[in-house]
């Protein structure tokens, strides 16, 4: 009985502002780096302005859900976070895109999806498993 009770405070506790800050930091760097790459990738320029201007859509995107879904409340959750923030980065962050006039196609929205799920499910995936070992 006391596995169960230690369970349900464990999970009615906030996380430390520390987790949460990390999460977002994590976030927004593995954006910035999908964009780094793809600007690599087709053999764009190297500046800062043109990695934001590649990033910030998707940036802009991560914001918003974190704050919708309030991702705070458990920000290493795969199911409760990571899939809304990689949903609300993609969807929202092609659709900044399109309303600025940038590229859109389906085989960059594909990329997109693709490479952010695996960058923002991914590393959340690796940290539950990291917490779990150490905790056994």
């Amino acid at each position: 009985m006391s596995d169960v009770l230690e369970h349900r405070q464990r999970r009615t506790l906030a996380p430390a502002p520390r987790t949460v800050a990390l999460a977002v930091v994590a976030d927004a760097a593995l954006v910035t780096l999908f964009a780094g790459i793809g600007r690599s990738s087709h053999d764009r320029t190297t500046s800062v302005s043109g990695l934001l201007e590649t990033a910030w859509p998707f940036i802009a995107g991560l914001g918003i859900a974190w704050l919708a879904i309030r991702a705070f409340r458990r920000p290493l959750s795969i199911m409760r976070s990571g899939l809304p923030l990689w949903i609300g980065a993609v969807a929202i962050g092609m659709l900044l895109r399109a309303a600025t006039g940038a590229g859109t196609a389906v085989s960059f929205v594909v990329v997109t999806a693709v490479t952010l799920g695996v960058f923002l499910i991914g590393w959340r995936a690796i940290a539950v498993l990291v917490i779990r070992l150490r905790s056994r």
